[in-house]
């Protein structure tokens, strides 16, 4: 039922996008299209800078630029690859030998490190049989001790892979004649275990996130050219593709891989130590070294885990992290662009669907809720899952699904806001405003058919109008009625009524349909007595328009509560929504007593036991006309006195049993009120009862 349900709305919503002309549709294809672009491709759309004329005055040569979805997206990727990062105990198989700032105090120079003090220490690391050693160093430049290290780089045991950069790949960190003085100093290694190697990072966007490119002028990559150099060229990973892996430390302030100073290997006291050497060894051995600067302004880079840990580290870290990804063999799997097309499509279709379906209750909200928290949340688990979301949208999903559903939902809105509001208008004026809109939200409550429904029934009719209209002129008589049905019908309709129909003067209205309310009895209560007070605001407003028209009578109501057959009767093209029943006939015949009974407003004991109010008075027991049962009547009297009112409730006990006393009770209450025409026709019905007990009407 519920799908036939949706299928009838989606049906619906496109048939409104389809109305709502030809160039609204050409403007919804183009949104719609915009946001598969968007959603296929926001890692590529960058920021841009605000021009001039839309700078606000005094900001003129200050650079404002507005995010792309581009940095949305890498902020979002270093989130959950942050969060995501495995922890683990610090990495055997990798030292740092660093120099830093206290190394270049020490040796009194700046940068870069005397390459005499390099040179030794490389020979007491060589000598303690490490796998391979990297230095992360560019000799782009001459220093007096280029000879000694010459020579100790082509003496060397243990493979050696010397830092290599060129102008072309590494702008920011060497000139050509840089370039030419580290390639005529590299030339003088060849034929040795001294090789050059490629330190040059990914710093797209300011932040190394993804394996450096390969690039045919250059040497390979520092960590995989350490791997083959001792051996395990099986073990680097094929290529250089992707985002790189990053990890914490399990405990706090603990180093991710072993760190030795460089100054350690230079004191020739400390290296005669033999525990001391012994240590040193047991940090080298069977390890791969990296060699490099860890200075606090030079060749540091962000990562995605720099908001993390809370620094940026030296580059040097960076290529351990990659020795260690491909020693671990973790070769993260990448999403194609076929799937980041379909991906993007199903987002899309999504969103349009979505926004066919025009759902306005609580359930839009929790599929949208579901929507947005599977766009963001398919990144997260493919992550978690080992899949590289390096170019995976999150950021492009959501604004894409907002663009195609807004796009979707404009369209729709603009073709039926002029339908929607002449319908509101049209059922406005039988039904309540906010019963109204429910019926256009879900328009099955008005399908034509009938069902069984307890309603709360009012009747009302004008006493004297036919008679008076035949005594004034077609126009006039228009006029009045006019005004007069406005006004009831205002009643009405503030009361949560359904106006049924107009009879000439008289007004049918229910309670109870085409939608139920708890209060819907005290509504009904409540505007039966005010149309009667209407009634007689019409009769003094018609007495003050002109001294020639006819006296107009007072208006009298009937309330009755019961089963009646409510909906849609008619055929396709022409229905009318009422309701069927006895209980309408009811309430009519409790209209028409009110003349008999010299009172203005009737209802049934059925009724006032409904309606939720204390101000009923009991009236007796009469049998209508053209009726075999008796009815119970209560009269809405609100400024009735509550002793009185107590006092003709014990009087309707006593009926049928002690009738003399009863009527003894009813004349006292009477007599207090002298001018209540009702109660002296109660007094007179019940001195004149039937054999059972009630009074027939005639």
């Amino acid at each position: 039922m519920s799908e036939d349900r949706d299928d009838n709305l989606l049906i619906r919503g496109w048939r409104n996008v389809r109305e709502a002309g030809p160039r609204r549709l050409v403007l919804t294809a183009v949104l719609v299209l915009m946001a598969l672009l968007i959603a296929r491709y926001s890692w590529n759309i960058p920021h841009e800078v605000v021009p001039d004329e839309w700078r606000i005055e005094g900001a003129e040569n200050v650079d404002i630029t507005t995010p792309g979805t581009g940095d949305a997206e890498r902020a979002l990727y270093d989130w959950r690859s942050s969060i995501l990062a495995d922890k683990i105990e610090q990495d055997d198989r990798i030292t740092m030998v660093v120099y830093d700032d206290q190394t270049l105090i020490a040796a009194r120079k700046r940068s870069p490190l005397d390459r005499g003090m390099l040179s030794r220490a490389l020979q007491i690391i060589d000598g303690m049989e490490p796998k391979a050693i990297g230095l992360d160093i560019l000799f782009d430049q001459p220093q007096d001790e280029d000879a000694e290290l010459l020579a100790t780089l082509r003496g060397m045991q243990t493979p050696t892979l010397v830092g290599y950069a060129n102008f072309a790949t590494n702008e920011a960190d060497i000139v050509y004649d840089q370039q030419v003085y580290l390639e005529e100093f590299l030339a003088q290694l060849e034929g040795s275990n001294a090789t050059p190697a490629s330190i040059r990072l990914d710093n797209t966007n300011g932040v190394t996130r993804k394996w450096p490119s390969i690039e045919p002028d250059l040497p390979p990559v520092l960590g995989r050219a350490m791997l083959r150099a001792a051996g395990e060229g099986e073990l680097a990973l094929p290529g250089y593709e992707g985002a790189l892996r990053y990890r914490h430390p399990a405990f706090e302030n603990e180093p991710m891989y072993g760190r030795l100073q460089i100054d350690n290997f230079l004191d020739p006291v400390l290296m005669e130590i033999p525990e001391v050497r012994a240590m040193l060894r047991e940090q080298i051995e069977g390890r791969y070294i990296l060699v490099g600067g860890d200075i606090i302004d030079y060749d540091r880079v962000q990562t995605t885990l720099s908001s993390v840990i809370g620094e940026n580290p030296a580059g040097l870290r960076v290529h351990a992290d990659m020795i260690a990804q491909m020693l671990d063999g973790d070769r993260r799997g990448q999403v194609g662009g076929l799937t980041l097309w379909m991906m993007a499509i199903l987002v899309v279709a999504t969103a349009v669907l979505t926004g066919l379906l025009e759902w306005g209750s609580w359930r839009i909200y929790l599929l949208l809720a579901a929507q947005f928290g599977t766009f963001i949340g398919v990144p997260f688990v493919m992550e978690w899952q080992g899949v590289d979301t390096l170019g995976v949208p999150a950021a492009g999903w959501l604004l894409g699904w907002i663009i195609a559903f807004t796009a979707v939902v404009s369209a729709a809105r603009a073709s039926g806001a002029v339908q929607r509001n002449f319908a509101q208008g049209a059922l406005g004026k039988y039904l309540p405003r906010e019963m109204a809109q429910e019926i256009l939200e879900n328009p099955q409550l008005l399908s034509l058919h009938g069902e069984k429904k307890e309603l709360f029934v009012l009747f009302s009719d004008l006493e004297g109008f036919t008679k008076m209209s035949h005594a004034i002129e077609p126009e006039m008589v228009a006029k009045l009625l006019n005004r007069y049905l406005d006004m009831l019908s205002d009643v009405v309709l503030d009361h949560g009524g359904v106006i049924d129909k107009f009879v000439g003067d008289a007004v049918v209205a229910f309670w109870g349909a085409p939608i139920a309310r708890p209060d819907d009895g005290e509504r009904a209560a409540r505007a039966g007595y005010a149309l009667w007070q209407a009634g007689e605001a019409f009769r003094e407003e018609v007495a003050a328009m002109d001294a020639g028209l006819p006296k107009i009578g007072k208006t009298r109501v009937g309330l009755h509560f019961g089963e009646a057959v409510v909906g849609n009767f008619g055929g396709e093209n022409r229905i009318q929504y009422t309701a069927l029943g006895d209980s309408m006939n009811t309430a009519a015949r409790l209209e028409a007593a009110n003349k008999a009974l010299a009172s203005s407003v009737m209802a049934s004991r059925e009724f006032s036991d409904r309606a939720g109010l204390d101000w009923w008075r009991p009236m007796g027991r009469v049998v209508l006309r053209g009726r075999a049962r008796a009815v119970e009547l209560m009269e809405p009297v609100p400024d009735f006195p509550a002793a009185d009112r107590a006092l003709l409730a014990d009087a309707y006990k006593l009926v049928g049993t002690d009738d003399a006393r009863a009527a003894e009770i009813i004349a006292d209450v009477v007599s207090r009120h002298p001018a209540d025409t009702a109660l002296e026709n109660l007094l007179y019905r019940i001195q004149n009862l039937d054999d059972g007990g009630a009074y027939v009407l005639g």
